[in-house]
C-alpha cells in the first residue's frame, strides 16, 4: 500500500475513533441537568470518508516526509511540520556553530599565538559580510530559477520567502528556514580559506576576496549542485548536464574552498620566516575544543541535509560519526608509525578530514561504505599534509587544501563508488555510471575554482593589496589589525 493512500485498517480505525468522539459528545449532552433552558448545541459535523482519508493521507506523509496528498492550500496541516521543522532549525544552529565558535577555535588553536584574533575576527567578518550578501541577492542567485548555472532575482532581499509557507528546500520545513539552514553553509565556505591564508593576509583583503569569490564561485556552484535546475543537480534536474550527487557539500563547500585554498596561499607567497623558525600552534586545548565543536556540529551539516528528521537524517548521523572517529584514530596511527608518537594535532586533522571525505555520500553511502571512507579519510589526507606539502613547497598555513581539498576531492569521487539504494532508494536511477558523473563534476569545480581564484586574487592585489607589511606581520596581525592582543600576560 502506497504511504500516500491510507489501508482500509487505518480508516475504519479513524472512523471509529470520530464516532466515539462524536457519540460520546452527544451522550453527555443528553444525559446533564441544565439549570437553565438553552438552545440545542449543534452537533459537530462526521467528516466524509474522502475527507478523512485526506486528512490521514496527509498525517502519514509529515511522518514519512513525504509530499502531502491534499490539494494545494486545503491541507488541514498548513505549514511547516512542527518536528521536521525543529529539526531544520536546530541543524541550522548546529552549523553556524561549526564556524562561531568551532572553526574559530580550531584555526586559532593552531597559529601563533599573535595572530589568534586576527583569525578570529576573519571567521566573524566573513560571517557578518556573506549573511548581508546572501539577503541583498546571494540565495536568489543560488536557489533563483535562473539558468543551469546561476540563479536570478527573484528572491532579492529574501522577498517572497515565508516563514509559514513550504516548499523551496522540501515538502514540510519552512522556507525560510531553508534559506537560513543554506546560508550557514555559505557562511562557513570562505571561511575554511582562511585556514591557508593564516598570519599573512589583510582583513580588508579577506574580505574583498570573499565577497568577490561568493559571486563567481560559491553562488554559482551552490546554484549548479543543489538546485532544481542546476547543472550539475542528478538528483533534482532530470536536464542536468552532469548528472551527480552531493548530498552536503563536497563539491560546493569542501573542493570550492579547498582548491581556491591552495591557489590563494601560493599567489600570496609564504609566511616571513616559513620554514626557518618554529611555527607550532599556540594552543593545541583550544585546536582540541574546536575539533569537538565541529564535530557536534557536523551533525547539522550532514544530517541536517536530508531536511527532515526521518531515516536518511538517521543515516547521515550513523555515517558521519563512523568516518569521523575511524579517520581520527587512523591519522593518529600513521603517525604513532611514522613519527613515533600520535599527537593531539593528527587526531584532530584526521577527525576534521573524515567529517570532510563523508560529507558527499553522507546520506547515500551505508554504514560500511562511512567505514571505508573513514579509513581513505585518515590516510590520503595524511599523505597530502605530510608529505605533499613539503614536496612542493607551498604554505598552506593550516592545511585547508590537505584536509578540505583533497578530502573533498576523495569523497566526492568514492561517492560514485559507495552510494547505494540501500541507504537512500531515492538515488536508485542515478547509480549507473555514477562514478563518471562523479568525476565529471571533480574536474568542473577544480577547474573553475582554480581560474577563478587567480583571477579574483590579481584584483584583489591591485585594488588593495594581499599582505601587510613585514613588520606588520612580524609584530603579529592582532595588535596592527584590530588593536587587540589574545592573551595579555
Amino acid at each position: 500500500m502506497s504511504a500516500a493512500f491510507p489501508s482500509w485498517r487505518t480508516l475504519a480505525c479513524g472512523l471509529l475513533v470520530t464516532t466515539f468522539f462524536t457519540l460520546g459528545s452527544v451522550s453527555a449532552q443528553e444525559g446533564a441537568a441544565p439549570a437553565a433552558a438553552a438552545p440545542a448545541a449543534e452537533a459537530p459535523a462526521t467528516p466524509s470518508l474522502e475527507e478523512l482519508a485526506t486528512d490521514v493521507g496527509d498525517l502519514q506523509a509529515y511522518v514519512n516526509n513525504s509530499a502531502r496528498v491534499s490539494e494545494a492550500g486545503k491541507s488541514k496541516i498548513a505549514g511547516p511540520g512542527p518536528g521536521h521543522n525543529a529539526w531544520q532549525m536546530v541543524s541550522t544552529a548546529l552549523v553556524i556553530f561549526m564556524t562561531l565558535p568551532g572553526l574559530a577555535l580550531f584555526y586559532g588553536g593552531l597559529v601563533r599565538k599573535k595572530n589568534i584574533l586576527s583569525v578570529i575576527a576573519q571567521c566573524m567578518g566573513i560571517a557578518g559580510l556573506v549573511t548581508l550578501l546572501w539577503w541583498a541577492c546571494g540565495y536568489s542567485l543560488a536557489f533563483g530559477a535562473g539558468n543551469a548555472f546561476i540563479g536570478d532575482l527573484q528572491y532579492k532581499f529574501l522577498e517572497g520567502v515565508s516563514p509559514y509557507a513550504t516548499g523551496a528546500g522540501y515538502h514540510w520545513i519552512s522556507d525560510a528556514m531553508w534559506a537560513m539552514f543554506q546560508l550557514s553553509f555559505a557562511i562557513i565556505t570562505p571561511a575554511l580559506i582562511v585556514g591557508a591564508i593564516a598570519e599573512r593576509m589583510k582583513f580588508i583583503s579577506v574580505l574583498v576576496f570573499t565577497a568577490i569569490w561568493m559571486f563567481v564561485v560559491y553562488f554559482p556552484f551552490a546554484h549548479m549542485v543543489w538546485s532544481t535546475t542546476g547543472f550539475m543537480c542528478g538528483p533534482l534536474n532530470p536536464e542536468a548536464g552532469i548528472k551527480a550527487i552531493d548530498f552536503a557539500g563536497g563539491t560546493v563547500v569542501h573542493m570550492t574552498s579547498g582548491w581556491s585554498a591552495l591557489v590563494l596561499c601560493i599567489l600570496l607567497g609564504k609566511r616571513k620566516g616559513f620554514g626557518k623558525e618554529p611555527m607550532a600552534p599556540h594552543s593545541m586545548v583550544l585546536c582540541a575544543v574546536g575539533t569537538g565543536m565541529l564535530w557536534v556540529g557536523w551533525y547539522g551539516f550532514n544530517a541536517g541535509s536530508a531536511l527532515g528528521a526521518d531515516g536518511i537524517a538517521a543515516n547521515a548521523f550513523m555515517t558521519t560519526t563512523l568516518a569521523a572517529a575511524i579517520a581520527g584514530f587512523v591519522w593518529g596511527v600513521l603517525e604513532w608509525i611514522t613519527r613515533g608518537k600520535p599527537s593531539v594535532l593528527g587526531f584532530c586533522s584526521g577527525i576534521v578530514a573524515g567529517l570532510v571525505v563523508v560529507t558527499p555520500g553522507a546520506g547515500f553511502v551505508t554504514a560500511n561504505g562511512a567505514v571505508i571512507m573513514g579509513l581513505l579519510a585518515g590516510v590520503v589526507p595524511f599523505i597530502a599534509v605530510a608529505y605533499l606539502k613539503k614536496i612542493f613547497g607551498y604554505d598552506d598555513a593550516l592545511d585547508t587544501f590537505g584536509v578540505h581539498g583533497v578530502g573533498g576531492t576523495l569523497g566526492a569521487i568514492l561517492t560514485g563508488i559507495l552510494a547505494s539504494k540501500d541507504a537512500n532508494p531515492g538515488i536508485e536511477g542515478l547509480l549507473d555510471g555514477l562514478l563518471m558523473e562523479q568525476l565529471k563534476a571533480v574536474g568542473l569545480t577544480v577547474v573553475w575554482s582554480v581560474a577563478a581564484t587567480v583571477v579574483i586574487t590579481i584584483i584583489v592585489k591591485v585594488t588593495v593589496g594581499l599582505r601587510p607589511t613585514p613588520e606588520v606581520e612580524e609584530i603579529g596581525l592582532d595588535l596592527a589589525e584590530h588593536g587587540e592582543a589574545g592573551y595579555e600576560h
